[in-house]
């Protein structure tokens, strides 16, 4: 069967893998998000939706030589505030697509995309999306969003529970309550097939080898 699978490695870091190749997402360096740290990740690249350091530490992921990038791989122009960058800069939305399967990384996006981005985004098998306000949309633009693109798989990233996350940023209830099928997994990670049932799928962090 023909999948994505996304593992969750805390805060906004993800491994996308199909056929052998992985991309890191976001990695953050050690002691920028509290109560976690990545564990020696292993990737053939790594992309980063913008230069701060819990979600640009590419020295943090160990990188394998070789390999075949089976993604088609796209980036969409964001901003990290409502105000075009003004406060926090320029974000990058991520697009992978693998045998008809796209997943999307939304980085700590801060503003709702044009419609132009959206249509872009619409028709997707799974997104991540950070759900814990403040540096990103709040809970309640971060629910609109989805409502607009529709994704079958929605995924919350950026945000605080009790065992990690940035202290002035937010818990995801605000944002789950809101949403519909809400599966709490038991492993950090998802396969993303065209068959996945649609769902917020709440993974859970391996924070530690």
């Amino acid at each position: 069967m023909d999948k994505i699978r996304l593992t969750w490695l805390g805060h906004s870091c993800f491994l996308a893998s199909a056929e052998g190749y992985t991309i890191a997402f976001d990695p953050y360096s050690k002691g920028s998000v509290p109560g976690i740290d990545l564990y020696d990740p292993e990737a053939n690249e790594v992309i980063c939706s913008h230069e701060h350091g819990d979600h640009n530490y590419r020295e943090g992921v160990k990188l394998i030589k070789g390999g075949v990038n089976p993604f088609k791989v796209t980036t969409i122009e964001s901003f990290h505030d409502p105000e075009e960058g003004a406060q926090r800069g320029p974000n990058n939305i991520t697009i992978l697509e693998y045998k008809g399967i796209r997943v999307a990384h939304l980085g700590d996006i801060g503003c709702m995309p044009k419609e132009e981005q959206l249509e872009q985004l619409r028709g997707l098998d799974a997104v991540m999306i950070p759900v814990g306000g403040r540096f990103t949309l709040e809970a309640l633009a971060a629910v609109e969003l989805v409502v607009r693109i529709r994704p079958r798989v929605v995924i919350p990233m950026h945000f605080r529970d009790k065992k990690m996350g940035l202290p002035m940023i937010s818990t995801p209830e605000s944002f789950l309550i809101r949403m519909g099928d809400v599966v709490y997994h038991k492993e950090n990670y998802i396969d993303i097939s065209k068959e996945t049932s649609p769902q917020t799928a709440m993974l859970k962090a391996k924070t530690g080898k």
